[in-house]
């Protein structure tokens, strides 16, 4: 009997030891903000945003490593900074180790793999999607389908460069993949409005994606 247990002890160990071995190979590199900032898409422009990210992922355990919200921004002459160029290179697991993306390019022109089940906040909750209530399923990103920014247009998509909670509009995509016919991650439609409540007219909370770019 004694040498049964022992037995079944080391090979619970061994379980364990894999489980762990697989973690540390897989650390959390995306996750949906748990809350917004409280401020509609005013987020205190990328700076703001990218201290918004690193705030939360630090709280959930993920000191180790370098944070950044998926956001573009507009320039008047030229095209802003885009949110794929911000965000390193992958891969990027989430909090219960499941691969959202190997690279840059498996993020943008095949992903399947950002859902409702898969876009997790930082301690590895889910998100609200379009038939929960409330609807929260708006991620505010200001890009386009590519990740990559607009190039100047008489349209706002960025709120003011994330720094409007009033006037003005967000492109948004949709974590669920769900609603008005666009099935897009990143760039399903435009808020109404950039305040907190013209956010969660359209399904949105404030929140948005963030990446490991290290």
């Amino acid at each position: 009997m004694k040498t049964m247990t022992a037995v079944f002890l080391s090979f619970l160990y061994a379980l364990l030891t894999c489980a762990l071995a697989v973690a540390e190979e897989r650390p959390m590199g995306f996750f949906v903000t748990s809350v917004g900032m409280g401020k509609g898409a005013d987020l205190g422009g990328l700076e703001g945003a990218d201290a918004h990210c690193q705030k939360l992922a630090e709280a959930a355990g993920a000191r180790d490593r370098e944070w950044r919200a998926y956001l573009s921004t507009e320039e008047p002459d030229k095209r802003g900074v885009s949110a794929r160029l911000r965000i390193g290179n992958g891969p990027w697991y989430n909090a219960k180790g499941v691969l959202i993306a190997a690279n840059l390019t498996d993020l943008h022109l095949y992903n399947k793999t950002i859902t409702l089940e898969s876009a997790l906040d930082e301690n590895g909750q889910p998100v609200k999607g379009r038939y929960d209530k409330p609807n929260e399923h708006d991620m505010l990103t200001g890009t386009q389908d590519d990740g990559m920014a607009y190039f100047p247009d008489e349209q706002d998509h960025t709120c003011s460069n994330w720094t409007s909670s009033a006037e003005g509009s967000a492109q948004v995509g949709h974590h669920d993949r769900h609603g008005g016919g666009n099935v897009s991650w990143n760039s399903a439609h435009p808020s109404r409005g950039c305040s907190q409540e013209g956010l969660a007219s359209t399904g949105g909370a404030g929140l948005f994606y963030c990446f490991a770019a290290d």
